[in-house]
């Protein structure tokens, strides 16, 4: 076996020691988590796979924009529970409303009165005539296919093959690596987000089967001048159901979501990630039209749509009710976009300085800030994207993502962009001598590709 060279063995012997140190107890509880939960996370996302092996291995607490791990240690947090925490963790308004809930009951045999005031308080905001609740948003776009299946009395559904996730159900991990235990027969098939030939091409090429089009209504990049207009008269030329997935920009972009903010209206929508504050209610809604084939309202209704046991528990909904309350009477989402924009300035002169702009990039919209690490050659990298993971946690900051809270506060913006400078002063040093030299460790790797 080669011998690492000594600048490197150096690093990584001090580096190890200090992580015995600081992630003594996360290492221990991750071993036994892995041994009783499969990929050691109840979301792929959150596995150790995903981070570096110098980092916090669970997260005892939150409060704000911080959290802390099992060994006491603290850091600045980004991402916010897969953006599901838009306000800030253990957020006081929000503890106190599911607080005053639970005296009330949790569950019951017909539905709670706050299953109504949930409602009211979500269309008052969305524009759609009908509301479905649920758990999460695999569920909830999986529903709007099937409505969108029976409407249509068709099969296939064509969804923007750019945009990373929609489902952990059949119809949509068919299309990715992770496809182990599902028929191989699938009848999704895939166009490009701004490029409406690309989906014109799908209905010349299935003339009559498209039940519904699914997509984000932004991710990375705005939508093109025109795009969802000519979607949208495109889906209702072909008499295909246009569904928007608003799990991310739903609550961020606008108070109405994406589709409030581009003014184009879909057949059906979906909700959820940030509508409770991380507790865990989705929505599915759209036009009475489509909502209504699930209602049970008529004899010859055949749709079996979000019969949850949990769909509705009261906490969860007394959650939702009350973060919609602040949407509506704080300035959430300019806060989001202000402090985004903030930190996006700091990273990109940040990476200027080191002369690292070509190769670690700031994406996306404020509200929703994304990076993209790339090697020497230009190309995205695992290998370096876990370095500056590394970098930053070590510096106090634990960002897979640069997804802003509410209470991410000007202090914090600006110790991130302190730690995000240190970071790439060493991912600079690593693109001259080699990322091995300073990686400790295995690189992160992807949740699935793509097929």
């Amino acid at each position: 076996m080669n011998a690492l060279p000594l600048e490197k063995m150096s690093a990584t012997n001090s580096q190890t020691h200090d992580a015995e140190r600081r992630f003594r107890r996360s290492r221990e509880l991750s071993s036994r988590l892995r041994h009783l939960v499969p990929g050691g996370a109840h979301t792929y996302a959150k596995g150790d796979d995903q981070f570096p092996e110098l980092a916090p291995g669970l997260i005892a607490r939150g409060s704000g924009s911080h959290v802390w791990d099992v060994d006491g240690n603290e850091f600045i947090e980004y991402g916010m529970g897969l953006r599901a925490v838009t306000l800030g963790h253990a957020y006081p308004a929000v503890v106190e409303a599911v607080a005053r809930s639970l005296p009330l009951g949790t569950n019951f045999t017909r539905p709670g009165a706050m299953e109504l005031e949930c409602a009211e308080a979500f269309l008052a905001i969305i524009d759609a005539d009908m509301v479905k609740f649920t758990k999460d948003g695999s569920t909830a776009v999986t529903a709007a296919l099937k409505l969108a299946r029976r409407y249509t009395g068709r099969e296939q559904v064509a969804i923007a093959a750019d945009h990373p996730f929609f489902s952990y159900d059949d119809w949509f991990m068919a299309t990715t690596t992770m496809d182990g235990g599902i028929p191989r027969r699938n009848e999704t098939i895939r166009f490009q987000h701004n490029d409406l030939d690309s989906l014109c091409a799908l209905f010349n090429a299935h003339p009559g089967q498209i039940a519904a089009v699914v997509l984000e209504a932004a991710r990375t990049e705005e939508p093109a001048p025109g795009f969802l207009q000519g979607l949208q008269a495109l889906c209702r030329k072909e008499g295909a159901v246009l569904v928007f997935d608003e799990m991310i920009t739903g609550f961020r972009w606008h108070l109405g979501g994406a589709q409030g903010l581009y003014g184009v209206a879909p057949d059906l929508s979906t909700f959820g990630k940030a509508m409770a504050n991380g507790f865990s209610v989705s929505a599915l809604c759209g036009k009475r039209e489509l909502m209504q084939l699930g209602s049970r309202q008529r004899e010859e209704d055949d749709v079996f749509l979000l019969s949850t046991t949990h769909g509705a528990e009261t906490p969860s909904l007394a959650a939702a009710i009350k973060t919609m309350e602040v949407y509506r009477r704080e300035p959430v989402v300019s806060h989001l976009h202000r402090q985004g924009d903030r930190l996006a300035r700091g990273v990109r002169a940040a990476a200027l300085r080191h002369g690292v702009e070509r190769h670690f990039e700031v994406l996306g919209r404020a509200c929703n800030l994304l990076y993209v690490a790339r090697g020497p050659d230009g190309l995205p990298s695992q290998q370096y994207r876990t370095l500056f993971l590394q970098e930053i946690i070590a510096r106090g900051v634990l960002a897979p993502s640069f997804v802003v809270s509410y209470s991410h506060d000007d202090n914090d913006i600006d110790r991130t962009i302190e730690a995000v400078d240190g970071a790439l002063g060493v991912y600079a040093r690593a693109l001259e001598a080699g990322v091995d030299r300073y990686l400790v460790g295995r690189a992160s790797r992807p949740v699935f590709g793509r097929r």
